[in-house]
């Protein structure tokens, strides 16, 4: 029993099993199916959380239905040939002691008929939220289709081994839309009073219980979302579930946050209080005397799920993305060495961000998310010949390639100018709501260190101090530095902004590292659209100044639209009043001794104007620093470069190529 979380590893009893923990990998869509199947990846991925302690697993939702298919990578519905390749997952996983269980799923209005090419059922008809498309109202008949559709997938569940189901009545899905009165508008049975609108439901649980029969968990999965107007209120919720545990239709109820009205607290980022999904979690556990209840959202680490479990706000406790940045998470914790859980930034980028776009997820702080199968897993072989390896570089490329060749046995040098590892991804951690990347560079100090990794700070080197190393192979991770000439991708003719080199001009990089003294009035030029720029503007804006951020892109932030990041993002630069300059390119910064005029252009209109500001930040492309391994290429070295000093690009391509390479020395 763990000394640190008594409450998380304590046992519990679902119906006809017992969880050997209160940790579950919960349900979420990773998008890895081939030809519609559950394949090696996907195999991979779940057995790896299986074997990380995991007390139970909740499987990506399957459509129930044609018209239910949503994503390129859903399994196929309706079909039995997802029965065997579906036995293979859960007998991995049940090897490690692991509960399995499969969400069922069919988000009703707001389907995807690119994907489906059928139209949206839904009670009412009403408009979706997922694009443009209208849906269509179900008859009595297609109802009565639906239900036994739920009850068949639930069949196909328990014969792939499954030990029971989960129902997707979350974020306004299809039973969700039946259960509210915003999205039912029904006159018939299935709609109008309260005891109607929960008839849908109760007809697929008592459909599935008498086809698969008592020794088999049901789940009910809900969200809250009050503060969209007519939505459910958390009273309405509470009075849901009460009425299923009433009737025992219910084994546990999982709560999350937002819906498709309010799409970005369903997978809260940074910006996103930790815990959001637990006061809710707990007003439901007021509402019911049988069903278990387990908490979700935003609940990342074992701090944060013991919080939970000992405040007595649910009996369970889903953590998804933190079991995707680090799949063994549930036996450190067991173990209590919780500093060696990689830890989750909330970022979304790899996660929800490839998702968005229709790719299988992966992690940007764990690599090895979806190619477990590939790379063996998040634990790496011992390496056929230790050697020594020399690293130059400590930021996030450097680090993970230290990391992972020197816990393959390897002798490991790492060699850093600056004071500090990390390099830029360090001073990203310096932006408002993004602390957790500071937890993550301690995590990385304390791995290296427990893997003992010789590492050299405030140490540059030059070519002949990397071959007078006598290291066997060179890992060249020494990243990238500001362009400073202010280029803009709207004016690709214009290479330099006439008046970049003027004192009051400097780059995002200085800001965060302390080295920049800037005036009241600040304008910051995002040519990125990401957290580098807006990021810096809303830590400038909460220090004090009056910024304004120009920017090629018809809103801030849209950069961050795929990690589902940029609405709340954008809400708190409003509050913080920094101005948006949007579809705006920046012509000319004409300094003078005490402030500069900014001249600006429409990309709308072409009209120009002129405003004074004292002091300009630059949110650009960054160069590569290429210098050292062009000059080492005839060397008759072993080299190696990672990251940025190869092209510069995201921490998560950094890390990738370090994990990538540290696996292959």
């Amino acid at each position: 029993m763990s000394q640190l979380f008594p409450h998380l590893f304590e046992p519990l009893t679902l119906r006809h099993k017992t969880l050997k923990n209160r940790i579950t990998f919960g349900a979420h869509t990773n998008n890895m199916s081939v030809e519609g199947l559950p394949a090696e990846r996907t195999l991979g991925y779940y057995v790896e959380r299986a074997r990380g302690g995991a007390g139970m697993i909740v499987v990506e939702p399957v459509p129930v239905h044609r018209t239910a298919v949503l994503t390129r990578g859903n399994f196929r519905p309706e079909d039995d040939s997802i029965i065997a390749p579906f036995r293979r997952i859960t007998e991995a996983c049940k090897e490690h002691g692991t509960v399995m269980i499969q969400q069922l799923y069919h988000v009703g209005a707001h389907g995807d008929a690119d994907n489906s090419f059928a139209p949206n059922w839904s009670p009412s008809g009403l408009p979706s939220y997922h694009d443009a498309d209208g849906s269509h109202a179900m008859t009595e008949a297609e109802i009565a289709e639906m239900i036994e559709a739920f009850a068949q997938a639930a069949r196909r569940a328990r014969e792939a081994g499954f030990d029971g189901v989960e129902l997707f009545a979350a974020y306004n899905a299809l039973i969700d839309q039946f259960w509210t009165p915003l999205t039912n508008r029904r006159d018939d049975r299935w709609g109008g009073s309260f005891e109607n609108r929960m008839r849908f439901s109760a007809a697929i649980i008592e459909r599935i219980r008498a086809l698969c029969g008592t020794d088999f968990i049901l789940g009910l999965a809900v969200s809250a979302d009050p503060d969209v107007p007519g939505n459910l209120s958390v009273a309405d919720l509470q009075e849901i579930v009460a009425w299923h545990d009433e009737r025992g239709l219910i084994d546990y109820v999982t709560c999350g946050t937002g819906s498709y009205f309010a799409f970005d607290k369903i997978i809260p980022p940074s910006p996103y209080d930790d815990m959001l999904g637990a006061p809710y979690a707990a007003a439901l556990k007021e509402a019911v005397k049988h069903a278990r209840v387990q908490a979700e959202s935003r609940i990342t680490t074992p701090e944060n799920a013991e919080a939970v479990l000992a405040g007595g706000m649910a009996d369970m406790v889903s953590l998804v993305r933190g079991q995707i940045a680090d799949p063994h998470l549930a036996a450190k914790a067991a173990a209590d060495r919780p500093e060696e859980i990689r830890p989750c930034i909330s970022c979304n980028q790899l996660c929800w961000g490839r998702r968005s776009r229709d790719y299988w997820i992966s992690c940007l702080v764990n690599p090895s998310a979806g190619r477990e199968f590939e790379w063996g897993g998040d634990r790496f072989a011992p390496a056929d010949r230790p050697r020594r390896i020399l690293v130059v570089g400590g930021g996030v490329a450097g680090m993970e390639a230290a990391r992972v060749a020197a816990q393959r046995g390897h002798r490991v040098t790492l060699v850093e100018r600056d004071s500090r590892l990390g390099g830029l991804f360090r001073l990203a951690g310096e932006q408002p709501t993004r602390d957790a990347i500071k937890r993550l560079i301690a995590w990385y100090e304390g791995e290296l260190q427990r893997h003992q990794v010789e590492i050299r700070l405030n140490t540059a080197l030059d070519a002949d101090g990397v071959r007078a190393a006598d290291a066997e192979a060179v890992v060249l991770a020494i990243g990238s530095r500001p362009a400073r000439t202010g280029f803009q991708r709207a004016l690709p003719n214009v290479e330099r902004l006439p008046g970049v080199e003027s004192d009051n001009v400097c780059e995002v990089a200085d800001v965060l590292a302390g080295r920049a003294r800037l005036g009241k009035r600040v304008l910051l030029l995002d040519d990125l659209g990401g957290w580098p720029g807006v990021g810096t503007a809303l830590l400038l804006a909460e220090r004090g100044h009056r910024v304004a951020v120009l920017t090629r892109d018809p809103v801030l932030a849209k950069g961050l639209e795929h990690p589902a990041t940029q609405g709340a993002l954008r809400r708190r630069l409003a509050q913080a009043k920094v101005e948006a300059l949007t579809d705006t390119v920046l012509l000319a910064w004409e300094a003078a001794a005490v402030e500069a005029t900014a001249r600006m252009r429409s990309l709308l209109d072409g009209r120009e104007w002129y405003r004074n500001f004292d002091s300009l930040v630059l949110a650009t492309t960054n160069r590569a620093n290429d210098e050292l391994q062009r000059t080492l290429a005839d060397s008759g070295l072993e080299i190696h470069a990672i990251g940025d000093c190869v092209a510069p690009r995201r921490a998560s391509l950094a890390i990738y190529e370090g994990r990538k390479l540290g696996l292959a020395l």
